[in-house]
């Protein structure tokens, strides 16, 4: 059985993109009401989370962009963008949002854990270099994963994000790099309109990013054809040192913005998938960072089914594809992933 780690702050909750609005505190309390009652409690882990220097932010966000969210505690509410929105909260929030990432990635490094699930709010996968978008103040990934690099001096970090949307600053951040590969299965044409097939990297880093971009309604068992035959072979080849996972939970069947149909079992068959993986490549580090998910019982009931599979520990030897129950794959997914294979097999061994 694992030791799963917890990284919580109350903080979270003082963050807010003004009245109704879909990103609310009422997501992170949804899922304390899930933990009060979690059945494998004991093997949860509570972590203090710590605040990220300027320094740290500094590698992925320009000084401008760390200025203006700092500004922001001054002022009744800041608009940043068309509907991400700052209270006098929010840079508090989000500088220890981004140091949870990397309180996560350093409890799993250190084996002080098996396996970490940092429940921020605000979520980052969007937030630019230099700019707040979709929600995102500080990219916390990111920032995370370039705590691996500098200060934990690891070479090779996977970045795995199903999210329905795309994540667009983290590719961004290392979209001409080798050190980090980037994952990302999306609903496309959607919000915010980037992550295409052919978006595979630039200079180093062609090839270590992987889209795929889905029409939508894809469910469990489309996501687990999807994992067993891109993410787990080419992860295998890279061997990273550490995954990171921008576990969104809009790809939930009935969450408001997205048009998936994932349930709390295809979340646990994931989480299993990965947890397999990591012990095949990095010794089990393995950290989950919150990104969206917006329907509160299926974030609740997502979260709490990944939490369990981890909790769980399948046995070290099991290979990841035999973690996820389920197959058949829809016809435009197998589409999808023909396309996929055909345009990474240029970089990937493992998928020729």
């Amino acid at each position: 059985m694992g030791r799963v780690g917890l990284v919580r702050d109350p903080c979270f909750l003082a963050h807010s993109n003004g009245p109704g609005h879909v990103e609310s505190p009422d997501r992170l309390r949804a899922i304390d009401g899930m933990l009060s009652s979690f059945p494998d409690r004991g093997r949860l882990v509570d972590l203090p989370a710590r605040d990220a220097t300027t320094e740290e932010l500094a590698w992925v966000h320009e000084a401008a962009h760390i200025k203006r969210i700092e500004e922001t505690r001054n002022r009744p509410y800041t608009f940043l963008d068309a509907d991400t929105a700052a209270v006098p909260g929010s840079h508090a929030a989000a500088v220890r949002s981004a140091g949870a990432a990397m309180t996560a990635v350093q409890a799993v490094a250190r084996g002080t854990v098996d396996s970490v699930f940092a429940l921020v709010r605000p979520p980052g996968h969007h937030a630019e270099a230099g700019a707040a978008m979709g929600f995102c103040l500080f990219n916390n990934v990111a920032v995370a994963a370039q705590f691996a690099l500098h200060t934990l001096g690891m070479d090779r970090v996977c970045i795995v994000d199903w999210d329905v949307h795309h994540g667009n600053g983290t590719m961004h951040s290392f979209y001409t790099t080798e050190k980090v590969l980037f994952f990302s299965t999306h609903q496309f044409p959607f919000y915010p309109g980037t992550g295409r097939l052919d978006d595979t990297g630039a200079g180093k880093g062609r090839g270590f990013t992987v889209n795929v971009p889905l029409a939508g309604g894809q469910d469990d068992d489309d996501y687990a054809a999807i994992f067993s035959r891109v993410v787990l072979p080419i992860a295998r080849q890279y061997e990273p040192q550490l995954i990171l996972v921008s576990a969104g939970f809009d790809i939930a069947k009935g969450d408001p913005l997205g048009g998936m149909r994932v349930t709390a079992a295809g979340f646990a068959g994931l989480a299993r998938m990965l947890l397999a993986l990591s012990r095949e490549c990095c010794p089990g580090r393995l950290a989950f960072v919150l990104e969206g998910g917006y329907d509160l019982p299926s974030i609740a009931a997502g979260v709490s089914a990944v939490l369990q599979a981890l909790a769980d520990d399948a046995p070290a030897g099991a290979p990841a594809e035999a973690q996820v129950a389920g197959a058949g794959a829809s016809p435009e997914t197998e589409r999808v992933i023909e396309s996929v294979l055909e345009t990474q097999g240029e970089f990937w061994r493992e998928l020729r």
